[in-house]
């Protein structure tokens, strides 16, 4: 509905106007103004998108009237009737970017031409803004993207010298992440979902069909908010949904590493499915919340042993220890039994282990009278284990190159991160921890960026329907693929293949 402003000093040709405006068969909010001092306050205090004034009036006449709002009401379109069939008045008007002048007694189809040539320039220049709003949005959604890559804030800021990157609102990040392909398969919009509207997330970042990225201001409760939003998306879409949260973002350079913190919070989800939001420290606040139960802790580090990854392995032996330390509730024999089972995995992985040696250290864990004994005798096989790999060549991990190859060879079909652990008989978490240590790059993005790159030159070296490379690239919801290309490249397939593939057209 456009509001259009009537201005006249006789009341008879007002109503007159209104008449034919209500003919014209198309939505209108009028107000009226009796001369241009009136109208020039009613301008100040709202928007109009059309003005109809008449030329001579007392205080203030309809051209200086126009000539005082043109430049500020730059989308206000302006027409003139008037009884005044004088050119010095018509060439004011020209030069004012007045629509058109009519003459009185109106012609109702002139006027109904002059209208409706409004109302186009308007839906038009509507259109247009929308358009340039779009392509600003999907600008700055590639530009975030990258900075959560790790790409330099100054050289963002240098390429997108023409867009307002306006991050420094952004104090926390929340990593959202489903068990299964989401997004891609949904289509779904959360920027349309009335219920999150009140949260007051400030930005949505899709990663990919599991995961988004959702930015917050300098928020109280973040905490309330997550779970709030948890029970949303459980209401609103009968999902199950996980949320890590970092840390306060101090500074744009630090959100590449407030990613790293999110995922590494996210792992812990694997362990605790019946926990749905973590946070910082959470496990120092709340003791035992983030914490393996036995069998889980054992599995996890003869996966360490097996992979030969003394790092990971001393961090979870580690955090064993914290669990027992002070848990006077557990027996002693209870303990040194899950300890002496460890010291057994370790031994088994030490090249020409002396099975002597190794029931002599078994005793001594059964006869120590305190629990610092305990952790000294695993420490001490740990790093007997962890020289017996020094020097050995260290090749890539096979469970890691059987995922990428089956990436390769499937990339067109679902790729949940727990469906490829299970493939390779790996934990999800560990999956992702030893897949990003010989990467260097995170499972998920890697999936992404692989069938963006293939998406790409189906675009490129190919006539195949944008909707069929979506499908082919293993994005059955050809919206999302849309969007995602985008986020990825910073320009739309279509543009994209229309550029002859330039990704920065």
């Amino acid at each position: 509905m456009y509001k259009i402003l009537i201005v006249d000093d006789e009341k008879i040709e007002r109503n007159g106007i209104r008449f034919l405006l209500k003919k014209l068969n198309l939505e209108f909010e009028i107000a009226e103004a009796v001369n241009g001092v009136d109208a020039l306050e009613k301008l100040e205090k709202e928007d109009f998108d059309i003005l109809l004034t008449d030329v001579k009036m007392p205080f203030m006449d309809g051209i200086e009237l126009i000539d005082h709002v043109v430049k500020e009401k730059k989308k206000l379109r302006t027409v003139i009737f008037s009884g005044c069939n004088e050119f010095d008045y018509a060439k004011k008007a020209i030069r004012l970017g007045v629509v058109d002048y009519i003459l009185k007694p109106v012609d109702p189809n002139e006027f109904k031409n002059t209208l409706n040539k409004v109302v186009n320039e308007l839906e038009e220049a509507k259109a247009s803004d929308e358009l340039k709003n779009k392509s600003m949005e999907f600008l700055y959604e590639h530009a975030l993207y990258m900075l959560l890559n790790g790409t330099d804030v100054t050289k963002l800021r240098q390429e997108y010298s023409g867009l307002s990157l306006d991050l420094g609102k952004f104090k926390n990040m929340l990593l959202m992440e489903f068990n299964h392909d989401f997004f891609g398969r949904r289509g779904v919009d959360f920027k349309e979902n009335e219920n999150l509207k009140s949260i007051g997330i400030l930005q949505y970042l899709n990663l990919n069909q599991q995961q988004e990225i959702l930015f917050l201001g300098d928020e109280m409760n973040i905490l309330r908010k997550a779970n709030e939003i948890v029970k949303i998306i459980k209401a609103d879409y009968d999902a199950d949904c996980y949320i890590a949260i970092s840390s306060d973002i101090g500074d744009l350079s630090e959100v590449a590493d407030k990613m790293e913190e999110l995922e590494v919070l996210m792992e812990n989800k694997f362990y605790h499915p019946e926990i749905h939001v973590f946070y910082p420290n959470m496990e120092g606040e709340t003791p035992g919340i983030i914490q393996f139960d036995d069998d889980t802790f054992m599995k996890q580090m003869k996966q360490d042993i097996k992979m030969k990854d003394v790092e990971a392995l001393r961090e979870h032996f580690q955090r064993f220890c914290e669990k027992y330390r002070h848990k006077t509730e557990y027996s002693q024999i209870y303990i040194k039994f899950l300890f002496s089972n460890l010291m057994k995995d370790i031994y088994g992985s030490i090249d020409e282990t002396d099975e002597a040696e190794l029931n002599k250290d078994i005793e001594k864990l059964y006869m120590a009278t305190d629990f610092q004994v305990l952790t000294e005798l695993v420490e001490e096989a740990i790093r007997r284990l962890e020289t017996c790999f020094a020097g050995k060549t260290q090749t890539a991990h096979r469970e890691v190159e059987l995922v990428k190859q089956y990436i390769y060879r499937n990339y067109g079909s679902e790729l949940g991160i727990d469906m490829l652990a299970d493939m390779v008989h790996l934990a999800p978490s560990y999956l992702s921890t030893v897949f990003k240590k010989e990467t260097g790059q995170n499972l998920s993005k890697f999936i992404k960026a692989y069938r963006m790159e293939q998406a790409k030159d189906m675009l490129e070296n190919s006539m195949t329907k944008i909707v069929d490379i979506s499908v082919a690239c293993g994005y059955p919801n050809v919206s999302y693929f849309c969007s995602s290309f985008r986020e990825f490249f910073g320009v739309s397939p279509q543009k994209f293949r229309e550029s002859g593939g330039q990704a920065d057209a």
